[in-house]
């Protein structure tokens, strides 16, 4: 696959209760835009479900990468083969699609990925005709062990100025292996726009972990984002960043960020030399 260098997230559109009007809107204008990868998930709410909808016609023009662990809901795993397939039935029902082009085990921990059901069930969905490819998407020793099996042929984990245990832990070894990476969460969630703690927990790490960085560029409000996500997109061995979002421009906003191209090698070396500075081991891959 030729991936476009940014994907769209399909978190937000399922989260925030988006109307098929605006996904449609929103997956048009980045389709022709360039982006020709959606990235979603079966407990994303009506994420899948929006996104086929969408689609129509422009299936073709898109690759299509959906996860699977979660069918009763986050929190509520089934590692099982009968469940992941089932899932994965469900998911090209919701797509409206004969087949994805990706599909991942979603989060699921170091000890399942050992036991190796839930890979097997991924190889029979492949087998089946039901995706072209399977992956991983996590983060930390899970991650490094997927990579390291030699079974997946992706790895999605977290790649940003808040989030670089992946730089070292599983990249190179990614690289090495010929894996294709997906790098989630490329702009660190934009923690560093709240002032105080945010209510949202999902935030709060990234949070804290800017304050404690202090990054130069952040005080620099109009490219911030866009050195951010720069970082990720620079950073070896990643394939794409997927950015999520409900609102219709601001694909087109994020694709005019990136085209400044790689970010200079002497900032990308000051952001990657202080948080080897700043971190210690409890700065894991958020998960």
């Amino acid at each position: 696959m030729q991936v476009s260098v940014l994907g769209f997230g399909g978190s937000e559109v399922g989260y925030e209760g988006a109307t098929a009007r605006t996904v449609g809107r929103l997956l048009a204008g980045a389709i022709d835009a360039g982006l020709n990868v959606i990235d979603t998930a079966e407990c994303y709410a009506d994420s899948e479900t929006l996104i086929g909808k969408s689609l129509g016609t422009r299936r073709r023009d898109v690759y299509v990468f959906t996860k699977c662990g979660h069918a009763g809901g986050w929190g509520r795993p089934n590692w099982s083969v009968s469940s992941i397939l089932a899932s994965v039935e469900r998911s090209l029902r919701r797509l409206a699609t004969d087949y994805v082009d990706l599909i991942q085990l979603h989060s699921c921990s170091l000890g399942e990925l050992e036991r190796g059901v839930a890979i097997t069930a991924l190889e029979r969905a492949r087998e089946r005709g039901l995706a072209r490819y399977i992956g991983y998407s996590g983060d930390g020793d899970a991650a490094r062990y997927a990579v390291e099996r030699g079974r997946f042929d992706t790895l999605q984990t977290s790649v940003n100025v808040a989030d670089q245990e992946a730089l070292e832990l599983t990249l190179p070894i990614a690289l090495e292996r010929g894996l294709g990476v997906i790098a989630k969460r490329p702009i660190a969630n934009v923690a560093w726009r709240y002032r105080r703690t945010p209510a949202e927990p999902y935030h709060r790490t990234y949070w804290s972990r800017l304050r404690t960085l202090e990054y130069a560029f952040l005080q620099r409000e109009a490219t911030a984002v866009a050195t951010a996500l720069r970082f990720t997109l620079s950073t070896p061995g990643v394939h794409t960043a997927i950015v999520g979002t409900a609102k219709p421009d601001r694909w087109e906003q994020n694709a005019r960020l990136i085209t400044a191209g790689a970010l200079p090698r002497q900032l990308y070396r000051e952001i990657r030399e202080r948080w080897k500075a700043v971190a210690d081991d409890s700065w894991r891959g958020q998960v």
